[in-house]
């Protein structure tokens, strides 16, 4: 299974989030699975692929734009160079069985409901999990609940993202993905 994963580069985080974004990559990396992610050595996106590659996992793909890959992470086993960030986006929906957003910036946001609105249009019913962590995204949780429920949205679909709120919650829904 392709697990991919949107989050912060950004250093210097809370333990507790480094914490999720480790819990993560441990998962993927005993479960054979393949991490499909950013690609670039810092932050969450770095700690995910060490991780996961400390747990055994053979395959990290980093799809990183051109302009950036002076960061590309050496843990990456395929490095993937995009054109610019729209490139990217694509490359990570193609790769993706399951998508997993942890806490981030706008990037991350733009990922997330840039890979919801994809999803949505090509009717595909792979699972997007967003980790909630202390109400982080409850925000924007609630706009597409308010969307799928307004006059403007084709598609109730569009609120389907599932919310979790902590790392157990993650491994709880990432192993019932696991089973189907």
């Amino acid at each position: 299974m392709n697990v991919v994963v949107y989050c912060s580069a950004n250093p210097d985080l809370p333990k507790e989030i480094i914490d999720i974004a480790a819990t993560l990559g441990r998962w993927i990396g005993e479960n054979y699975h393949t991490l499909v992610y950013g690609g670039v050595n810092a932050g969450l996106m770095h700690v995910t692929a060490q991780a996961a590659r400390e747990a055994g996992c053979e395959n990290v793909v980093g799809i990183v734009p051109e302009f950036f890959k002076h960061r590309a992470d050496p843990l990456c086993t395929e490095l993937m160079l995009a054109r610019d960030l729209n490139d990217r986006k694509s490359r990570l929906i193609a790769r993706g069985d399951v998508f997993v957003v942890l806490p981030g910036g706008l990037g991350t946001i733009d990922e997330w409901i840039s890979t919801l609105s994809h999803l949505v249009v090509e009717g595909s019913d792979r699972p997007i999990i967003v980790v909630n962590h202390n109400d982080m995204y409850t925000a924007q949780a609630q706009q597409l609940r308010n969307t799928a429920q307004s006059q403007f949205a084709r598609a109730a679909s569009i609120d389907r993202s599932i919310l979790v709120s902590n790392a157990q919650e993650l491994i709880n829904k990432l192993n019932e993905i696991n089973k189907l």
